[in-house]
């Protein structure tokens, strides 16, 4: 049976807004049941360990999106009770995957353990995914045969500076998802229309764009999986 480690935000303050934030929930949810309904085994960790944050936005989709919906029902418990990142065995896994929510600019792109956790996945030749503000968990990632961070000179994308705009949240944030990848060296694509689907495949590294880019996200590392 193939194992996917589900890696996400402990963060739950938008920055000094008085707000909360956290995971947001259909970028867990569309790709968890898409790698679910094909019998991979699923384990989801945070740096904290315990209870996710969950934008409380984005349980209105509740009322829309299926896949929200659902989960909501059937699987909330999966969050209720995360794994510590310092208890993973990446051996363990043949994928990590990183959903977004604007939490993960705040701790997963800071986290010591989860930079050592993401470049032994790289490193190891297995499957690294993350989709929206969840590529900023790449950040400090390093490949090892070369000593520079895992994204430099990589095909990347991530949430974009237009859509940080579009949502009013761009001074709110830490950094600029989209300008801190091509900082560190990353080549960084988008679509032309903000919050279509969009997905960047660069040798193991899989990224998807926006919220819309989480099922077809999940349906590419699929068929790497199943290929090999």
């Amino acid at each position: 049976m193939k194992k996917i480690l589900f890696v996400v935000t402990s963060h739950e303050d938008l920055g000094n807004t008085g707000r909360k934030t956290g995971l947001w929930l259909s970028e867990f949810a569309e790709p968890y049941f898409t790698f679910k309904n094909r019998g991979i085994e699923i384990t989801v960790a945070s740096p904290k360990g315990g209870k996710v944050p969950i934008d409380t936005s984005s349980l209105e989709e509740s009322h829309s999106n299926p896949f929200v919906k659902i989960f909501l029902e059937d699987d909330m418990d999966i969050l209720e009770n995360t794994v510590k990142l310092d208890k993973i065995d990446f051996h363990q896994y043949d994928v990590i995957f990183y959903p977004g929510g604007h939490g993960p600019m705040w701790d997963l792109a800071k986290d010591k353990q989860n930079g050592k956790l993401v470049s032994d996945f790289f490193n190891n030749g297995k499957i690294v995914g993350a989709v929206c503000h969840g590529t900023a968990a790449l950040l400090k990632g390093i490949n090892h045969r070369t000593g520079e961070p895992l994204i430099k000179g990589r095909n990347i994308t991530g949430f974009s500076n237009s859509e940080e705009v579009a949502v009013g949240l761009q001074d709110v944030v830490p950094f600029l998802l989209e300008s801190k990848i091509e900082e560190v060296g990353g080549v960084y694509f988008k679509t032309e229309d903000n919050f279509k689907p969009y997905v960047v495949i660069d040798g193991s590294i899989f990224t998807g764009q926006n919220p819309a880019s989480g099922i077809p996200l999940a349906e590419k590392i699929i068929e790497e999986l199943y290929s090999k």
